[in-house]
């Protein structure tokens, strides 16, 4: 039979297996195969015998492709010319891809990943590094993830998510010690943070250090001292007492001698604190009694001489920017706008931030969305005072609304706020005692919470009913709530009145509360002037294996 005859031998049939073959069947085609030619004598592939080479060249051959080096000869013994030898001495230099994937393949020590070892490096070629690795298999016990290993570290370091568009923040206590957590920190926005991004370290100058913010306000006197840490900073001393210092000076533009006193009292605790805390850094901001006051100057060297301490009278603009970098990481992420407002003693402040184009920017950095703003000089106790605080009629809370409502009219942009509103995505952000009392109520607290008020979501008709139910309750009522108090009772519907004015002007469909503000803010940006917070380089991972 010649060379390469594909006829059927007697006695074997299509499809017959060896083992049940006729007689001398599987020897006949043993020995038709040992007298097929090459097609090409020159060929190196395995496997390929030539006449006079014999068996032995063909054994090596395939023992050398079995170890993936190419074979030398064949029928000739020297048909493979110097050029190819040479060219068969080059090496493939894997690439890191190929690294990463051979090493994967290496430290696997199943079965099929050992039958598979002779292919070498080029197994994976063609994949990434990251499909290389989720596709070793994982040891006993261990349950598989598609997550790649860097983001799934990242994934289990973010806090979760909480509310209908923010994380929950760890907040402190009543008397706000405790942790203000990832929603202070400086890379705060609401929402979780992006898996891909590490989280920053407090510099080691910074490890320790004390910082202080003291906001002397028309009616509140407080402070607050924090250590910062890795999200943001911890408060470990916090100080708050009602003086009044704005008392009378709608009447007479100056401040009284017995408002002082009660302040001056109040900033001598505050000194004390300081000294005994240590604090190095620290911002002290009067606002609008002494801003406002014919004696606010003098009154600011009278605390410098007698506490020591040195107090700045804060602008307007200044204020409002504070309270911004303050509430910040209460923003909705996926907010278009906020109305935030500030409802203070003397002034209230009120902030349109257009987020349509903020591209992700979060915490401290959406103060340079500040689209406008405006500082009434309206605030509950000077509202108060003209219309009465403690038996409001409905006639009467009319009067503060109207009051309030006529300043908003200076308002630049209202117009094109009010367009915003109606596009949607826009919630308001209210940082003063009068939301956060109005969340108490709501909530029906025995005792004031802050971890319950801070951050909380109201919808516009239960504002609308809170509203009503603080109106509806008599003085003494109003005394022996338990989220309002004797300090408040007078000035809670005043805020309520400037409230329903800013609502009745930009209707919104929710409201957040936030039990922070001003001193939050002068915290914030004391500690990103400082550089307290860097962020690690990107971390490289090395391949595991041999490599060169």
């Amino acid at each position: 039979m010649r060379p390469g005859d594909d006829r059927l031998h007697p006695g074997s049939t299509p499809g017959q297996d060896d083992a049940t073959g006729a007689g001398s069947g599987p020897a006949k085609r043993k020995r038709s195969r040992k007298r097929r030619r090459p097609q090409n004598a020159g060929s190196i592939q395995a496997g390929v015998s030539g006449q006079g080479a014999g068996r032995a060249v063909g054994d090596r051959d395939a023992k050398a492709n079995s170890t993936g080096a190419p074979s030398r000869g064949g029928a000739d013994g020297k048909t493979a010319s110097a050029g190819s030898r040479k060219r068969s001495r080059k090496r493939h230099r894997p690439n890191r891809a190929e690294r990463r994937a051979g090493a994967a393949r290496t430290d696997s020590h199943s079965a099929a990943e050992t039958g598979s070892a002779a292919n070498g490096p080029h197994h994976a070629e063609g994949r990434g590094a990251d499909e290389a690795l989720r596709a070793r298999p994982h040891p006993a016990g261990a349950k598989a993830s598609s997550v790649p290993p860097v983001a799934e570290r990242e994934a289990g370091a973010a806090p979760a998510a909480a509310g209908p568009c923010s994380r929950e923040p760890d907040r402190a206590g009543p008397d706000h010690r405790g942790a203000i957590a990832a929603t202070h920190g400086p890379h705060c926005a609401s929402g979780s943070r992006p898996a891909s991004r590490e989280a920053p370290t407090v510099s080691e100058e910074a490890q320790g250090r004390l910082y202080a913010a003291l906001d002397l306000g028309t009616n509140n006197c407080r402070l607050l001292v924090a250590r910062p840490e890795q999200r943001g900073f911890r408060v470990v001393d916090a100080y708050s007492r009602i003086v009044r210092l704005g008392e009378g000076l709608g009447h007479t533009n100056r401040l009284s001698e017995p408002a002082m006193d009660r302040a001056l009292e109040a900033l001598a605790c505050c000194r004390d604190k300081l000294q005994d805390r240590g604090v190095e850094r620290f911002r002290l901001i009067a606002t609008e009694a002494c801003r406002a006051a014919e004696n606010g100057p003098q009154f600011i060297e009278r605390v410098r001489q007698e506490t020591g301490l040195a107090l700045e009278i804060a602008s307007r603009e200044t204020e409002a920017r504070l309270a911004v970098a303050g509430c910040a990481s209460l923003v909705c992420p996926d907010a278009n706008g906020v109305v935030l407002f500030d409802i203070g003693g003397g002034s209230s402040e009120i902030v349109w931030l257009d987020l349509r184009n903020r591209c992700g920017a979060r915490g401290v950095a959406l103060t340079r969305f500040i689209r406008a703003w405006i500082s009434l000089p309206v605030g509950v106790v000077n509202l108060a005072e003209r219309h009465g605080g403690r038996h409001v009629t409905a006639d009467t809370f009319e009067a503060m609304v109207n009051d309030a409502r006529a300043h908003l009219e200076a308002f630049t942009l209202g117009r094109e706020l009010s367009a915003a509103i109606c596009d949607g995505k826009v919630h308001m952000l209210g940082t003063s005692g009068t939301v956060t009392t109005l969340a108490g109520v709501h909530f029906g607290l025995k005792r004031y919470d802050r971890r319950r008020v801070d951050g909380a979501w109201m919808d516009n008709e239960d504002v609308t009913a809170m509203i009503e139910r603080l109106r509806a309750m008599p003085y003494e009522e109003r005394v022996d709530n338990p989220c309002i108090g004797a300090d408040r009772a007078d000035l809670v519907l005043a805020g309520c009145a400037i409230l329903e004015a800013i609502r009745r002007r930009w209707p919104c469909q929710r409201l957040r509360v936030a039990d922070r503000g001003l001193r939050e803010g002068i915290l914030m940006e004391l500690m990103a002037a400082d550089n307290v917070w860097r962020r690690k380089p990107p971390h490289r991972q090395r391949p595991r294996g041999r490599t060169r």
